[in-house]
């Protein structure tokens, strides 16, 4: 299922990854280097499967823990309200 944020954030770019703005609440969240692939593999309407083949083409980790780590920043993303 493609990554989509909701009207309320706003994101921006940063020199160590990408910085998310929920404006309902009024908190940041700051996304590492590795997030930050995984959020625009997704939002270029990638699946979770590519995100994961492309943090083990970046970042040379294991297929499943990649698998594993993308799922849980979704998870995390959409259980916030920032993501569905």
């Amino acid at each position: 299922m493609p990554l989509r944020f909701g009207d309320n954030v706003s994101t921006a770019e940063t020199d160590y990854g990408a910085v998310l703005l929920d404006e309902r609440a009024g908190t940041y969240w700051e996304l590492n280097p590795t997030a930050t692939l995984v959020v625009r593999t997704l939002l270029d309407g990638g699946e979770e499967a590519d995100a994961a083949a492309a943090l083990v083409r970046e970042f040379d980790i294991d297929q499943a823990q990649a698998l594993r780590d993308v799922e849980t920043l979704v998870g995390q993303l959409r259980s916030s309200g920032l993501a569905s």
